[in-house]
């Protein structure tokens, strides 16, 4: 299941978490909250990021010769 989570501190700092997504996902799909709310204080980036997806795979080598 996919989730954004987004959590507002008492002094207003805002942090938003994003589950269930994996590779560069869970940015493209956040973002429109960050648009909204301002500048981008401070990244940290989980495990799952750094996941490929099947349709993200980059290949090694490429045919040059025919």
């Amino acid at each position: 299941m996919k989730e954004i989570i987004i959590d507002v501190s008492d002094d207003g700092e805002v942090k938003i978490e994003t589950r269930g997504f994996t590779g560069k996902a869970c940015i493209k799909e956040s973002q429109f909250l960050k648009d909204l709310l301002g500048k981008e204080i401070s990244q940290q980036l989980t495990p799952a990021y750094y996941t490929i997806n099947q349709k993200e795979k980059v290949k090694k080598h490429l045919p040059l010769c025919g």
